[in-house]
């Protein structure tokens, strides 16, 4: 189950140089020999692993080949018992981004992290993130917003096509519906992996 915090801040949740607000781009790295990898890690304890991955960063000294540590989240409006507040939610369950100058030594300390079951790759070669990649997953700026309530009818294991997002024209099963909040949770292979992700109503339509 994805966590959620009460915390209006932007759409991807991470530690490094940036801080403050996001902006809707990716910021340079601070080493140029820097790429974006994506590790596989134990859905729910994303935050667990970032915590974990700083650590390590610390005690092995290696504050020069780590940087920023990234959890893709969305910022999503609800109404509980009449009261509307915005909570943070992870959006692709498992997933961490790590900025780094990978290499095997470094390859192992990640590997090696508690609740880490590996990384974005084929076979054991990770395989690194472009900068439009890493920035349509981080900064998505399709943030759920007022809207008027949908009449349209979900079911669990219908086949549904993604139209807005960075996932847009991918196709998945429905695996759980909730109707007061309009929200879908979808499983959509996603790096050759099947993925739940949690989309609005308005974001999906039926596969006739």
């Amino acid at each position: 189950m994805a966590e959620e915090t009460e915390n209006p801040t932007p759409n991807a949740e991470g530690s490094g140089p940036e801080g403050g607000e996001q902006q809707p781009r990716l910021e340079p790295p601070s080493n140029e020999l820097f790429r974006w990898y994506i590790i596989h890690a134990y859905s729910g304890f994303e935050r667990k692993v970032r915590e974990s991955i700083e650590t390590r960063v610390q005690a092995f000294g290696l504050q020069n080949r780590i940087g920023r540590v990234m959890i893709p989240t969305e910022a999503v409006t609800e109404i509980t018992n009449g009261k509307k507040r915005t909570v943070e939610r992870v959006f692709l369950p498992g997933y961490v981004l790590v900025e780094m100058d990978l290499d095997n030594d470094l390859w192992h300390v990640i590997k090696n992290t508690p609740r880490v079951t590996g990384f974005l790759g084929t076979g054991d070669k990770p395989v690194a993130l472009t900068d439009a990649e890493v920035s349509s997953i981080l900064f998505r700026s399709d943030v759920s917003k007022d809207k008027p309530r949908l009449k349209v009818k979900f079911q669990k294991s219908e086949q549904v096509r993604i139209t807005e997002g960075p996932f847009a024209n991918f196709n998945g099963v429905v695996d759980d519906v909730n109707e007061d909040r309009e929200t879908l949770k979808v499983m959509v292979t996603i790096f050759g992996r099947s993925t739940p992700v949690e989309l609005d109503f308005g974001k999906v339509e039926k596969i006739a």
